[in-house]
């Protein structure tokens, strides 16, 4: 779109006829989001939008730190149920116990932890028996 746009054409023609053009050259082909359909439109404005949108994409995080704690706490606890061996159940309970005991002994900003570390010879023992049955 380097071209002038010349003496006595209407601006709006002379764009749609560009744009028509690079259309017939495949130019818009490449582009990302080629074929797909337009995002949901229909949420309120949020003027935030794209730095919302470029830490989802990059997986940032802006959860208080006690939140985020209780939050890998649970996926601790899906990966234990996930897990394969009894060295990485105990593997699993004993990074996201040091974890908790750190907290613990230095509470982080933000709402309470309400965590305290798990059972690893109990929670193997129920993993023991998830297994046998």
């Amino acid at each position: 779109m380097t071209e002038r746009k010349p003496p006595g054409i209407d601006f709006e023609s002379f764009v749609d006829k560009q744009i028509r053009e690079a259309a017939e050259r495949g130019e818009f082909r490449s582009l990302s989001g080629f074929g797909k359909p337009l995002p949901d439109d229909s949420a309120p404005y949020d003027e935030l939008w794209w730095i919302k949108g470029k830490m989802h994409r990059e997986g940032a995080s802006v959860l208080p730190p006690s939140l985020a704690l209780r939050k890998e706490a649970e996926d601790a606890v899906e990966a234990v149920a996930a897990a394969v061996s009894e060295r990485q159940v105990r593997r699993i309970l004993g990074e996201i116990n040091t974890k908790i005991a750190e907290a613990l002994r230095r509470p982080p900003a933000g709402p309470p932890l309400n965590l305290t570390p798990f059972d690893v010879e109990a929670t193997v023992e129920r993993w023991r028996e998830e297994r046998a049955s």
